[in-house]
């Protein structure tokens, strides 16, 4: 499982430059465009909540869980746009902060060790992005890959009654995936061994699931499956668009690009971590299908 440490880095080192880029309540997850990508990104965002909220049977009053919340886009729109009450969890103290400013309810809280006598049950649960941290490449390597996810929806059953709804969003790797051992940063840039070894420091203590079938076997003995769909095309315009954004000028954006300026030149990790900002390995992951990108709703047994 990433630490506290890593996502920190990932999303509390850079917070102010994400904010100021996509917005207070930034929605840092594969948007909705089902191929019209005539949409701007914020519409699709909002198809993309209005989906999942749609999915969850979201509606006034309903008890709501965000996992992984990030910057809380998604319990902003539930509570905004269909009179919910929602509780945000994020392992980063930076996230929290923004999303507490910002009115929502959001507290820094492993989200895999929830108990029902934390919290009570919900009605509906979502985890945005959150599955791609819970395994590490130490784990993997240790074989415990499945035990990490097959506890995790241990967790989630417990705070759902029979009937309830689990929306999941998360990266796999996909049939191009490469070896470990061949991950190299210093391989050809652009590469799959080059961008796997970026992805692997741009999200330290995080390794992905191998397909949508290790999320749904692990899933099953709690679960049935609702739906699934890839969302690699849709992932890959998001991207673009993030790009823009992060390039756009904002004086106090920009003041902030040149305070790291001094850690991009002498640390050289650091400038591997901060690759997302000039090549988007990530995007070529998708472009190159290393990787793939899944939305799943379950409902519970």
């Amino acid at each position: 499982m990433a630490e506290k440490k890593d996502l920190d880095f990932t999303y509390t080192t850079i917070d102010e430059i994400f904010r100021l880029s996509i917005g207070e309540t930034a929605d840092y997850s594969g948007a909705k465009y089902d191929g019209d990508f005539t949409m701007t990104l914020e519409e699709a965002q909002k198809a993309k909540n209005k989906f999942i909220a749609d999915s969850l049977n979201i509606h006034q009053g309903s008890k709501v869980l965000d996992m992984a919340c990030g910057w809380g886009p998604f319990s902003h729109y539930i509570t905004s746009e269909r009179g919910a009450s929602s509780l945000g969890l994020t392992l980063s103290q930076g996230q929290a902060e923004a999303c507490q400013k910002n009115g929502l309810h959001v507290i820094v809280k492993d989200c895999r060790y929830v108990k029902p006598e934390d919290f009570g049950v919900f009605d509906a649960i979502a985890c945005i992005g959150g599955l791609e941290h819970f395994c590490s490449v130490e784990e993997w390597k240790e074989g415990k890959q499945e035990k990490v996810y097959s506890d995790f929806f241990n967790t989630v059953s417990d705070l759902l009654p029979i009937g309830g709804r689990f929306y999941m969003q998360t990266m796999t790797f996909s049939k191009n995936m490469i070896d470990y051992k061949d991950l190299d940063v210093n391989a050809q840039k652009g590469s799959a061994p080059h961008v796997m070894a970026l992805m692997v420091k741009e999200f330290p203590g995080s390794w992905l699931p191998y397909g949508p079938e290790m999320v749904i076997r692990n899933a099953e003995k709690n679960f049935k499956l609702i739906s699934k769909s890839s969302g690699r095309l849709d992932y890959i315009e998001t991207i673009g668009q993030w790009r823009k954004k992060f390039r756009k000028f904002n004086l106090k954006k920009y003041w902030l690009y040149l305070s790291l300026l001094s850690r991009y030149i002498t640390d050289r990790e650091f400038r591997h971590q901060v690759a997302v900002f000039k090549i988007s390995p990530n995007r070529i992951c998708f472009e190159k299908q290393i990787m793939d990108h899944f939305r799943f709703v379950f409902e519970k047994i």
